[in-house]
């Protein structure tokens, strides 16, 4: 189980660091201020997930067994916060109008906001040994 964990982390490390170096030097300089602040937060947050799903693959390995569901909260969480920001961001690059799509970084922000939460109440109830 903790290998989906680990494959999810540095897959979504990998592409953070593609997109963030790809956004910075490629598209800055087309982007207006506000779109490449926002291609930093979804690049940011995406970093931070991949580590927290690391994490988590260490957790496991070490014995603890966490619901399928946080995993999967976690894992759409980035692809729809920080994906529809990507898509949101680069809007005035491309022919394909991609605000129909706007609802999905709220829903993307709150299945990580759950998936903290649950992880919360999974640690809360760890019994010491």
């Amino acid at each position: 189980m903790e290998r989906k964990y680990y494959i999810a982390g540095f897959v979504f490390g990998l592409l953070g660091i593609v997109i963030g170096a790809f956004g910075t030097h490629g598209l800055k300089p087309v982007l207006s201020p506000d779109s490449f602040i926002s291609m930093e937060t979804a690049i940011k947050y995406q970093i931070y997930h991949s580590l927290l799903l690391l994490i988590l693959g260490l957790i496991i390995t070490s014995g603890y067994q966490l619901s399928k569901g946080i995993f999967y909260l976690l894992i759409f969480g980035v692809i729809l916060f920080s994906g529809s920001i990507y898509l949101l961001a680069t809007n005035d690059l491309t022919s394909i109008d991609f605000k129909v799509i706007a609802l999905a970084t709220p829903l993307g922000g709150s299945l990580l906001i759950i998936g903290w939460a649950w992880l919360l109440v999974h640690f809360i109830k760890l019994k010491k040994k």
